[in-house]
């Protein structure tokens, strides 16, 4: 959420969506750094189209 500077709930929808990778391990849900990566990567683009 810091690292993209977007709010919980956009961050919820990315997650719902699977736009964006994430792994639970426990009740904790926990999201890659290599994930953040490749979502960035692909949200850039499809904004330089």
């Amino acid at each position: 959420m810091a690292r993209l500077k977007i709010g919980r709930s956009a961050l919820y929808d990315l997650l719902r969506t699977r736009r964006l990778a994430s792994l639970t391990i426990g009740r904790a849900r926990r999201i890659p750094t290599h994930a953040l990566d490749d979502y960035v990567k692909r949200h850039l683009e499809e904004a330089a189209r």
